[in-house]
């Protein structure tokens, strides 16, 4: 019996197509599926991820996985956080075990070159800095010709520091210690004017260790660039696409006022944007596998960046920081978001 031309095709299709194997799940149904964002953090760095007494962690990372959970999840609580070292950190991404790394990570060009990962835009812009005795009355770190510096030797942090003094025709005496604990104490024992890291290290430092954190200025100069941003596996481009735009979703409802305090009201607001960013128009949510309101949960979690960031490095804490480099671009700032549209 002769089957007919059309049949056969259809035929070999059919098993051709029950031959494949299933389609892999995609990182967003995993986390979906879960019930839970799984989130590798650093081991305890103030103000950027640090947990308490009773296991609740708090920190500017941390609050970018509470807004990724509230996107995906509709709960800024179903997030585990796992702490990691430096070590550890890009491996434990890499098998798998963690959905996203937000573990105060510089965005560099070795690793983005060799590491099978995406960075997502910065979220803070840190990078070293000076901190001095407010007594001294400086105010900029160009005022610093003739002093002595606390710093760690064989390190960047000294290379820096020739570099940065040399480039604006100063000199400087340096005290060069190698153990951290026991520069740190040199320093608030007043054996140097300077103590030289990055402007989150002092801050955490000047917190916990200055005994009155308001004797201590960090000056607001960063003398080499540390972008930190979120990081996720490269081999699913939609799960580094809605890890993109939680991040923006963040700035964009700072420079629209939109808050936790008034976004259920903003929804009222004429303003296209706002209309857009709330899912009150129809746009922003299907393309990324998610509702339309996933934006305004976020921010009735966690508030905008600008809350974010006051909450957890900003002068009301203790670490005191201002916001530098990581305010808004219409305040003369770095942080900025594509358009909403």
């Amino acid at each position: 019996m002769c089957i007919p031309y059309a049949s056969a095709i259809m035929a070999g299709a059919v098993i051709a197509l029950a031959s494949l194997p299933a389609q892999a799940q995609t990182q967003l149904e995993k986390v979906k599926q879960r019930g839970e964002l799984i989130c590798g953090v650093s081991q305890g760095s103030a103000g950027l991820s640090l947990p308490d007494s009773n296991g609740n962690w708090s920190g500017l990372d941390v609050d970018y996985c509470k807004a990724l959970a509230a996107a995906v999840l509709n709960d800024a609580s179903k997030v585990q956080f796992v702490p990691l070292s430096s070590a550890q950190r890009f491996e434990v991404l890499k098998t798998g075990d963690i959905d996203v790394l937000a573990r105060n990570t510089t965005v560099t060009s070795t690793r983005d070159g060799t590491l099978p990962v995406l960075f997502v835009q910065p979220i803070f812009y840190d990078g070293q800095a000076f901190m001095v005795p407010a007594s001294l009355g400086v105010k900029k770190s160009t005022e610093l010709d003739g002093a002595t510096v606390c710093v760690q030797p064989g390190t960047v942090n000294e290379q820096n520091l020739v570099d940065y003094f040399e480039a604006n025709t100063m000199s400087f005496k340096s005290v060069v210690i190698e153990n951290l604990p026991e520069l740190e104490s040199a320093f608030y024992a007043g054996r140097c004017d300077v103590y030289l890291s990055d402007a989150s290290t002092l801050s955490a430092s000047r917190s916990a260790r200055a005994g009155n954190p308001d004797d201590f200025v960090i000056l607001p100069e960063r003398i080499t660039k540390s972008p930190l941003a979120p990081v996720v596996r490269s081999d699913d481009i939609q799960w580094y696409k809605v890890a993109g735009w939680v991040r923006n979703v963040l700035i964009e409802a700072e420079e629209l006022g939109v808050t936790s305090a008034n976004v259920e009201e903003q929804k009222a607001s004429k303003n296209p944007a706002v209309q857009r960013l709330l899912g009150v128009q129809e746009g922003i949510g299907k393309a990324f596998g998610l509702d339309d309101a996933w934006a305004a949960r976020v921010i009735a979690a966690v508030g905008n960046y600008g809350e974010v960031f006051n909450r957890n490095l900003g002068p009301d804490t203790s670490l005191k920081l201002d916001r530098g480099q990581n305010a808004l671009w219409t305040d003369g700032g770095l942080m900025y978001s594509a358009p909403i549209q």
